[in-house]
């Protein structure tokens, strides 16, 4: 189980990486384009993934991870259910949305070993 608390610092964590909001929501960016929402109401956290990576991470447990119904989950927005998903699945999956919205400049600049 990841709290509220411990998903927002996750996600402000990474390089560049503010809080904005959205809808109402809080949302995380990078270079102004959202990589993650925290739904409070839902207790969860939404992703912006590839369809790959969507599939890849969806595939460990569709109860914890699943892409979000309709045209939004097409585009690889994913939700994650923060009383069930592990700690380091989430840092996982925030790092892939992270690097996927940052894209390859900026993910070189901040992880050039990688």
């Amino acid at each position: 189980m990841v709290s509220l608390a411990t998903a927002k610092a996750m996600a402000l964590a990474f390089p560049e990486a503010e809080e904005k909001s959205h809808f109402e929501k809080q949302d995380f960016r990078v270079k102004k384009r959202i990589f993650a929402v925290l739904h409070i109401d839902k207790n969860a956290m939404v992703v912006k993934l590839s369809a790959i990576d969507q599939s890849v991470f969806c595939a460990l447990d569709t109860t914890i991870i699943h892409p979000i119904p309709g045209g939004w989950g097409r585009q690889g927005w994913t939700m994650i259910h923060l009383k069930k998903v592990k700690k380091s699945i989430l840092q996982d999956a925030l790092f892939t949305a992270w690097k996927t919205v940052a894209g390859t400049s900026l993910y070189r600049k901040y992880f050039p070993n990688s």
